[in-house]
């Protein structure tokens, strides 16, 4: 596969690209499968190797802070060395096999250790990921392609914690739960090298466009970063959303993790949908989706139970298009010369937005219900202001 373009007919490069973007997502699946199924049991599993509550508040924010400011030289080295298949690959072995080795953690500190080195294989692989799926986008849509990927990731962040659910159920044992998830690790990383051995150059998946000459990334991108950092700054995380449940006991303990999974399930549809409508109509999908999803706030923290998984549902069509067609919209405003670095920009600076804005968040909680409402429903709308400024851009 020296040259792609020059050997296939538009329809095969077209399948070629889809069977591309079918093969990462079956990745993204079981990777999420691993880590999200480790995730859902790693708070319990701390406290009982002895960590307190400030420990393990500490150790998952720092790890999602670390996870996130790691992807601004992650996709500045993938741009510069053009090695986006061994960081890829480099990455998800990481990212995967941390979880496993969790099962023979003797002590909080070492499993912290392996919590944080997974968080820091999932940076090391976005950028150079990402920049190998817009190649292929771009031939389905950036939408429809990126949603379809996402879609396939939810499945798997769905399946991951019922998975660890039954074997708690029958086993009653995290260090078995842990040692179960080495068998879709294994199953990603197998993918993965089959995606490599098939697909060596993604690059040869991309549309012919004219190539821009900048050294550096355009004024539209910055100004879509700007309604990035309010999207982020305004939306608020599970934990916090699963505190209140809790708290003022309107959804049931049992409960919780169901919503959560409704929640889940409306992302990946609403990936799907929205996807395919930025195809359509570009930045007002995003506009769109924004406005629908910003009004989950007043409904999940001031309504009752009905009005609670009708917030939920918006949630996740909040999730679903910024997990997406914000992705999609990278690739349309970057050069391909610097396109792992503008994701590696937009991640850093989306990841520490979302922890000033969770922590922002949690304060007013304390505070005023009310204000933390309004702050949440307010930055989420301020995001659509620079939106309209650029919402007629195509590349």
């Amino acid at each position: 596969m020296i040259n792609l373009k020059l050997k296939l007919s538009k329809d095969d490069i077209k399948n070629n690209a889809l069977k591309f973007i079918v093969l990462l997502g079956i990745v993204s699946l079981l990777a999420d499968m691993t880590y999200e199924g480790a995730r859902s049991i790693t708070g319990p599993y701390l406290a009982l190797l002895g960590a307190s509550a400030a420990a393990v508040g500490f150790v998952a924010g720092f790890g999602e802070l670390v996870g996130y400011a790691l992807r601004f030289v992650s996709g500045y080295l993938a741009d510069k060395t053009r090695r986006y298949w061994a960081m890829t690959i480099m990455g998800y072995a990481v990212n995967l096999l941390a979880v496993p080795l969790l099962a023979l953690a003797g002590n909080w500190p070492m499993a912290a250790i392996l919590l944080i080195a997974e968080r820091m294989g999932k940076a090391i692989r976005t950028p150079p990921r990402d920049v190998m799926l817009s190649h292929a986008t771009s031939q389905v849509g950036r939408g429809w392609g990126f949603g379809l990927h996402e879609a396939m990731d939810q499945i798997g962040a769905i399946l991951g914690p019922l998975m660890v659910a039954i074997i708690l159920y029958f086993h009653g044992n995290y260090q078995i739960s842990f040692a179960f998830l080495l068998l879709p690790a294994i199953l990603a990383l197998t993918v993965l090298a089959t995606s490599r051995f098939l697909y060596p150059h993604p690059h040869d998946l991309e549309i012919n466009a004219p190539k821009l000459e900048t050294k550096g990334l355009m004024r539209v991108y910055w100004i879509y970063i700007i309604a990035v950092i309010f999207i982020a700054l305004g939306f608020a995380d599970f934990p916090l959303v699963a505190y209140h449940f809790q708290k003022i006991e309107i959804v049931s303990p049992v409960l919780i993790p169901i919503f959560y999974s409704v929640a889940m399930g409306v992302d990946a549809l609403a990936a799907l949908i929205f996807g395919r409508l930025f195809d359509r109509i570009g930045m007002w999908a995003l506009i769109i989706a924004i406005i629908s999803s910003a009004f989950f706030a007043p409904l999940v923290f001031l309504g009752g139970f009905n009005m609670a998984l009708l917030g939920m549902a918006l949630w996740g069509v909040g999730m679903g298009a910024q997990e997406s067609i914000m992705r999609a919209a990278v690739a349309e405003m970057s050069p391909v010369n610097i396109r792992g670095s503008a994701y590696g920009v937009f991640s850093t600076i989306y990841g520490f937005s979302w922890f000033i804005g969770s922590f922002t968040l949690g304060l007013l909680y304390d505070f005023s219900l009310s204000l933390m409402v309004i702050f949440s429903l307010f930055a989420q709308i301020f995001a659509v202001v620079p939106l309209l400024l650029i919402r007629n851009y195509r590349p």
